[in-house]
Order: structure tokens, then C-alpha cells, then sequence
């Protein structure tokens, strides 16, 4: 494994936050160890070799202008280890994080519960845990940042809860370490598997950043998950264009071609201050299905959005990616943010794995939750809408069609099949199921459409920046709603739909 060198907590705070803004908010720790007893002066020489009076300090600087808290280990302070006193220290920081209405910045590093103090310091992972939920229960960002090495109950408790996780390249983080691992099992652990760039791939966290990107990405987070939600810019609304007729087949065929912008162009040109995540921090990752935070026009979203771009027949949207849609309303129920989703799906994934993995049962989670969820919902049906896949990120709000986009209960292909055993019915199946985003209008599934001239995949930046400022504008007046009165239109609405 290539050596990754430790970085100090104070240097962590010199290349994060602005020269000359942190302020201390730690006092002498309890006392912990017998005087004159062997702990004691373990405690002593850590302290000496560390610099710092415990396994972690904790107070308050400015990022990039923005007041933030911060909890930092210290690793040299024996091996960052938490006990009695330094959980304490932790959890008073998060309470006043929590009170003074800041965003908390958490980076471990730390071989976890201190042995020295055996089950009562074991325990103390609870009340961390406690406080770091009571900060988030209060809608206030928690952000972490994992660090060589992160293990044990540091990484089982408050290095594993942020609303966004990324570590440094190279770290070792896992649960057991692997000097523990061999003594136990008499053998090496398998090399590779606890490490960030690992991390990563399985979708146990949303980036590996050095350092030296960290204040940058940080800030850009915080743009989103601490923008006002009361008070925006009135953005106007788009005047509504006469649309012409088009048949149903020829808006299907228009949706599939490979140029038409999807979620990605709209984040990139349309999006300000986008942030994006990876997998369900649950140990998968579907490429499918992308969440990131975004602003659109100063009003600040969860985006989860169908990435046209990576599915294929080989890797199409299958239950993985259903559960990184559930990660990303969580985090909008969390952080009280509305919600954006992005429809344009072939189709979920028809497969063994898919089966095995319970597919059927994700879209009915995603149902259920997104149409039961208290923060606002916008969904976008950008192009193809084909079943179940499709149908579990629309119950929202506000609905948004583009004009050659659709939705369909499968494939006009596929219900030709069923009905004709052929697939030469599919345009006249697609012309009588009320696919087109007229008749979405009409049947009052979606609330407006958003015209292509003549094809969005021939003025791509054209229709982005239409779609965005209708974002914007619906984003805007949903946050202007009552929560409850929200609520309950949505649920009227989809009572009296199907």
C-alpha cells in the first residue's frame, strides 16, 4: 500500500479555513487517569509529541468568509483515539455547532475507541452519534471529510453520518483495522479493499479529494445547503409557446437521439454552485442515476437525475440506482431542501441481478417516499419515460415536461409485443396510450411544457437555458408555499390521477 503521510489537525485548519480565523473552543479535559498511573503518563507524552491536550480539537473559523464549526483529530495524540474526554469535547462542539446555528465540518482521523478505557469509552460513541443526528435533525449541513487512517467506532459513528463524505487519496478507512484483522485471523487483510479510492468505486463516499480542494468543494456545498430558502428573486415566468403537432412515434424517435441534453448539460450550463455525489453511502453505485446539489437561479436543490449517458442495454437503471434516489430524499427531508428529479429512462433494468436485487420493491419505496416527502418537489421529464423506472421519481409538486419527452408504462415496442406479437405497432400504440407531453397536459400529469425548436438535440444550450429559467421560476414560488397546504395538494393531485 503507498504511504500516505498524516496530516495534523492544525494543518488541516491552516489549508482549509482563512488565515487568522479560528477560534479555540476547547477547555482543559476531564480528567481520565489515576495520577502517577501508567495512563497518565501516556496521556502526558501524548501530549507532548502531539501538541494538543487530546485526540482531538474542536472551535469555530471562516471558510471562505462563511462562519463554520470543526471537529478535527489529531492522530499523534494516541492514534486519535476517543475516550471519555474527548468524546465529551466532541459532542459539547456539535451542541454549539448545533445552538449557534452553524454548518460543522467533521475530519477524523482515528483508530477509534481508546483501549486504555476499555467499554466506557465504547459507549460514548452513542452520544456522539446522538448529537450529530440532533444537528442534522435541525436541517444544519454536516459535512466530512475522512482522513489517514479513519477505523473503528470514529468511523462506525460520526465519520460515517455526513450529509456529504469525500477523503483524502490514499487513506486507510474500514471498520477493523488490519493490524487487528491479523491478529485475530492470522492472516494479512486482502489488500486494497480499505482504502478511498475503494471507498469510492462501492459508493461509500462521494469524492477523494486532496486537501488542497477541500475549502473550494466545501464552500461550493455550503452555497447550496446553507442558501436562504425565503426571501429569492422573483424569476419570471417563461411565457408559454404554441406548440405544434406532432405525432407521438415522432416524439419518441426525437427523445432517443443521442444528442438530446440530459441531466449532466443541464447541471453543466443551466446550474450554478453543482456539487456532485456518489452512490448510497450504503456500499453501491449505479452510474445511472446521478445526485448532486445544485442552485438554479439562486433557489437551492437535491438534484436526482436519470444520466442518459451512462445507460445502455448492457448497464441500464436497476435497483441501486432506485436506493441512490432514496439517499437523495433523505437528504432533502434532512436538510429541508426541495427535491429536483430528472426523468429520461429506457427503462429499469429487465435482468437476474435486478430481480435478486428487489427492484420492484425500490420503485415502491421511491413511490411512496417522493410522494409523501415534506420538502418541496419538482420533477422534469426531460426524454424518454419508460415504466416503472421511470414513474418512481415522478410523484412530485410541480411537473415539467419537454415537449418531445414522454411517459409510457413500457416501450411502445414492448406493448406491441404483448398485444400483436410484433413491434410494427409501436407507433400506433404510442399515438393511442396518451404518451406525448400534450396529453400528459391535458390528463393533468404534468403542469407545463417546455418547448424544443424544432429538436432540443439541434440548440441544446438554447433549451437548457428555457428549462433552467422554468426551474428556477418553479423552484421559487414552491418555496413560497405553506409546507402543509404543499402537501396536501400533492396528495389530492395524485388521488385523483390513474
Amino acid at each position: 500500500m503507498t504511504r500516505v503521510e498524516r496530516l495534523g489537525a492544525r494543518d488541516l485548519l491552516d489549508a482549509v479555513l482563512d488565515p487568522g480565523s479560528w477560534q479555540s473552543w476547547d477547555t482543559t479535559p476531564q480528567q481520565v487517569a489515576e495520577p502517577g498511573s501508567p495512563y497518565a503518563e501516556e496521556l502526558v507524552t501524548a501530549e507532548a509529541k502531539a501538541g494538543t491536550d487530546e485526540s482531538l480539537i474542536t472551535g469555530q473559523g471562516t471558510l471562505q468568509g462563511r462562519p463554520v464549526a470543526v471537529v478535527a483529530s489529531e492522530f499523534r495524540f494516541l492514534a486519535g483515539s476517543i475516550g471519555h474526554a474527548a468524546a465529551e469535547r466532541l459532542v459539547l462542539a456539535v451542541e454549539r455547532a448545533t445552538r449557534e446555528g452553524l454548518p460543522l465540518i467533521g475530519a477524523p482521523a482515528s483508530g477509534g475507541t481508546r483501549m486504555q478505557e476499555g467499554t466506557n469509552a465504547f459507549v460514548g460513541m452513542v452520544k456522539i452519534s446522538a448529537a450529530v443526528t440532533t444537528h442534522k435533525n435541525a436541517g444544519l449541513p454536516y459535512l466530512v471529510y475522512l482522513r489517514h487512517p479513519t477505523t473503528g467506532g470514529v468511523l462506525a459513528s460520526w465519520g460515517s453520518q455526513g450529509h456529504v463524505t469525500v477523503a483524502e487519496p490514499g487513506a486507510l478507512i474500514g471498520f477493523l483495522g488490519p493490524r487487528v484483522y491479523e491478529a485475530l485471523y492470522g492472516a494479512p487483510f486482502p489488500e486494497g479493499v480499505q482504502v478511498a479510492e475503494n471507498l469510492y468505486e462501492r459508493g461509500l463516499v462521494d469524492a477523494v479529494l486532496p486537501v488542497e480542494a477541500l475549502a473550494e468543494v466545501a464552500n461550493r456545498a455550503l452555497n447550496v445547503l446553507m442558501a436562504p430558502r425565503e426571501g429569492l428573486p422573483d424569476i419570471p415566468e417563461l411565457p408559454k409557446e404554441t406548440l405544434p403537432e406532432v405525432p407521438a412515434w415522432e416524439s419518441i424517435t426525437r427523445s432517443r437521439r443521442p444528442e438530446r441534453p440530459g441531466v449532466r448539460m443541464l447541471l453543466k450550463l443551466g446550474a450554478t454552485d453543482v456539487v456532485p455525489m456518489h452512490g448510497t453511502g450504503q456500499g453501491e453505485q449505479d452510474r445511472a442515476l446521478l445526485i448532486a446539489l445544485a442552485r438554479f437561479g439562486g433557489a437551492p436543490c437535491i438534484v436526482l437525475g436519470q444520466d442518459r449517458r451512462h445507460q445502455t442495454a448492457e448497464s441500464p437503471l436497476g435497483p441501486a440506482g432506485l436506493r441512490e434516489a432514496r439517499r437523495g430524499m433523505r437528504l432533502a427531508h434532512e436538510l429541508k431542501l426541495p427535491l429536483v428529479s430528472i426523468i429520461d429512462t429506457a427503462g429499469a433494468a429487465l435482468s437476474k441481478e435486478a430481480e435478486e436485487g428487489g427492484l420492484a420493491g425500490e420503485i415502491a419505496r421511491c413511490l411512496s417516499e417522493l410522494v409523501m416527502l415534506d420538502a418541496p418537489t419538482l420533477c422534469v421529464l426531460l426524454g424518454q419515460g419508460t415504466g416503472g423506472g421511470a414513474l418512481a421519481l415522478m410523484p412530485a409538486d410541480r411537473v415539467i415536461c419537454a415537449q418531445h419527452s414522454w411517459l409510457s408504462p413500457m416501450p411502445p415496442e414492448g406493448a406491441s409485443a404483448i398485444l400483436y406479437r410484433d413491434i410494427d405497432h409501436a407507433p400506433e400504440l404510442a399515438a393511442s396510450q396518451g404518451v406525448r407531453s400534450v396529453d400528459l397536459l391535458r390528463d393533468g400529469i404534468v403542469d407545463r411544457i417546455v418547448a424544443e425548436h424544432h429538436d432540443a438535440a439541434d440548440e441544446p444550450a438554447e433549451f437548457v437555458a428555457r428549462m433552467s429559467e422554468v426551474l428556477a421560476h418553479e423552484l421559487g414560488m414552491l418555496l413560497r408555499t405553506d409546507p402543509a397546504a404543499r402537501l396536501a395538494a400533492r396528495l389530492a393531485r395524485y388521488r385523483r390521477l390513474g
